[in-house]
């Protein structure tokens, strides 16, 4: 199938594109690298009626930082961020999710916010943003905002994002001293969205871990420092309140069961390595 027809804007200025989303609200999509949105235009399950155009802007593509945050503005790919220098120590979650994701083809085209407004409930991008407490900042033609990655992920691919808003970037906070992190996913082929994700930092003083591809979006818990059966009891039943479902990818239980298990492995693999 093809797109059904629209008009597109190539903005010139951030100006520009926020004008446009005032202007067109709902009947407008911001595009970037597209990866998402486009097989969503060919096979019409979105049909806007502007597209806009900003992967042209200046400023938008440089990761910088800021304090303890790591700035990734909204044109940023994920292979830039993957590349970027001394990512696995200023933030070694992000370094060690960002191979799962795609594949080369895709992470060189597909943007770090463009994977966080799509809001896809296995991805993982939005699980890293989310276990790491991070925020999304987003910028209409009125005003700007921040809403923590917590609040903006409201369901099954929906966002607290306005219909007249862009993420403008989104920061996710460097490593904390004395922590250490883990990620795991359990997909059927390499590149394929996670049928569970699991991302975890933990520190002496406590454990926050979060899951993806099992409810409707990323899940996150803290919890004190746990191990024994106190951590398999806190996996359990945190593996319970996700409500999972059975799918063509997989059962309840087997989600069920790999929160538990992976779950465990990370926890137990961040903590050996504050040993």
């Amino acid at each position: 199938m093809k797109p059904a027809p629209f008009d597109f804007v190539r903005a010139v200025s951030l100006e520009e594109a926020l004008e446009a989303l005032a202007e067109h609200g709902s009947e407008a999509r911001i595009i970037a690298g597209g990866q998402s949105l486009l097989p969503m235009l060919n096979m019409r399950l979105a049909r806007p009626q502007v597209l806009v155009d900003i992967m042209g802007l200046p400023g938008l593509r440089a990761i910088r930082r800021e304090g303890d945050a790591i700035i990734v503005p909204a044109g940023v790919r994920q292979a830039a961020l993957m590349a970027h220098p001394g990512l696995a120590e200023a933030q070694p979650l992000l370094a060690a999710a960002l191979p799962f994701l795609g594949h080369l083809q895709t992470r060189s085209r597909g943007t770090v916010c463009g994977s966080i407004a799509h809001a896809d409930p296995s991805a993982e991008l939005p699980l890293c943003l989310v276990a790491l407490g991070g925020v999304v900042h987003l910028r209409s033609r009125k005003k700007a905002r921040r809403v923590a990655a917590a609040d903006f992920f409201s369901g099954m691919m929906t966002t607290d994002k306005g219909d007249d808003e862009l993420i403008e970037a989104v920061s996710f906070p460097a490593a904390h001293p004395g922590s250490a992190y883990a990620f795991r996913e359990f997909s059927r082929r390499h590149g394929d969205f996670a049928i569970v994700g699991c991302a975890a930092r933990v520190a002496k003083d406590g454990i926050d871990f979060a899951v993806c591809g099992v409810a409707d979006r990323p899940e996150r818990r803290q919890w004190p420092r746990l191990d024994g059966t106190a951590l398999d009891d806190a996996l359990n039943a945190f593996a319970w309140e996700l409500d999972a479902r059975d799918d063509l990818h997989g059962s309840a239980r087997l989600r069920r069961d790999l929160v538990r298990s992976m779950g465990r492995a990370i926890v137990e693999e961040a903590a050996a390595c504050l040993a």
